[in-house]
């Protein structure tokens, strides 16, 4: 009797589980799928894009500029993110760029945690890691949507100083986050 109830148990699970997951590679996707897809394809453009990755790297230091060179003067990461002891992201970082240009600012500058690390990750796994509370902060997909289109730090990317803005307009940026959460967030497989 109890293996029967596990097994319906792992039945409903894995009915549930079919449910919600994104169609198998080479399965036909209705329309509103092919929606959110396109513009997840917006948003990777952002996300992949110097003014994001250089926050969101996968070591323990900061990259820059439009090369993505490691942070001059050795920054390291720092065991809350926002650089070492001596040397914390707000020594140089303010709430505004600098005056000349050449050192970016917004409020509240650090790192992204390693957690939210993008470095070497495909089109599908950085969409599952955006979605994934435990890798983005513990947002809900309604909070990430605030983080992508509210947060300073993100909308600094399109007031970057000195540096290249994304490839994406913020405007459009901004309708792709809004349009791939509304239809569903399918991520690529």
């Amino acid at each position: 009797m109890f293996a029967i109830r596990v097994s319906a148990a792992a039945i409903a699970v894995s009915i549930a589980v079919m449910l919600c997951a994104d169609p198998a590679p080479g399965q036909p996707r209705d329309s509103k799928s092919e929606e959110s897809l396109q513009a997840f394809v917006r948003i990777a453009e952002v996300l992949r894009h110097p003014r994001c990755m250089n926050c969101h790297p996968s070591g323990d230091f900061p990259r820059q500029g439009d090369d993505r060179h490691r942070h001059q003067m050795l920054v390291q990461r720092g065991p809350a993110d926002r650089g070492g002891p001596a040397m914390e992201c707000s020594t140089c970082h303010q709430t505004v760029n600098a005056a000349e240009g050449r050192v970016p600012g917004a409020p509240n500058w650090h790192l992204a945690p390693l957690t939210m690390a993008w470095e070497g990750l495909g089109d599908g796994e950085l969409c599952r890691a955006l979605k994934e509370p435990r890798r983005n902060g513990g947002r809900t997909m309604s909070a990430l949507v605030r983080h992508m289109t509210e947060d300073q730090r993100v909308q600094w990317a399109w007031n970057p100083g000195e540096r290249l803005a994304p490839p994406v307009p913020q405007f459009d940026f901004h309708e792709a986050v809004r349009q791939w959460a509304r239809t569903g967030a399918v991520c690529p497989p």
